[in-house]
């Protein structure tokens, strides 16, 4: 009998611990975002000042004569391996690009080195045709 109460009594423990854990590690409050947002949703989150980094990954030329979301910050494609040192690891990154083909590989590249990536479908070319604001020249 009283090994069945110390049998009982462990096994209650560990029920409790891995509760605690579990609400440790995942709290509601957390939200996760999708792999791919519109433009209206980044204009959205940006309007809110949510938390996340927005990674432009096209040619510093096409940075500075196509225009450019304002609190954008440039790390062309070719060189974003070598310079994923420069990225936040505590907020998810948000890619645009021209179209949104660059910056799904760039997602595609983040999210296999561990961070949380979302691509912006359309890319600047959407940006643009909605007409939200743009930053042209250096």
């Amino acid at each position: 009998m009283q090994r069945l109460f110390i049998i009982a009594l462990t096994l209650l423990a560990i029920a409790l611990t891995a509760c605690g854990a579990t609400t440790a590690t995942a709290p509601a409050t957390a939200t996760k975002l999708p792999a791919e947002i519109n433009v209206a949703r980044l204009k959205t989150m940006l309007d809110q000042n949510e938390n996340f980094f927005l990674l432009d990954v096209r040619t510093p030329q096409e940075f500075a004569q196509d225009g450019r979301v304002a609190q954008a910050t440039l790390i062309p494609l070719q060189e974003l391996e070598q310079r994923l040192s420069e990225l936040p690891t505590d907020k998810p990154i948000v890619c645009i690009c021209r179209s949104g083909n660059r910056s799904a590989a760039a997602c595609d590249l983040l999210r296999s080195r561990g961070y949380e990536a979302v691509n912006v479908a359309g890319g600047m070319r959407a940006w643009k045709a909605a007409g939200y604001p743009m930053v042209v020249g250096p």
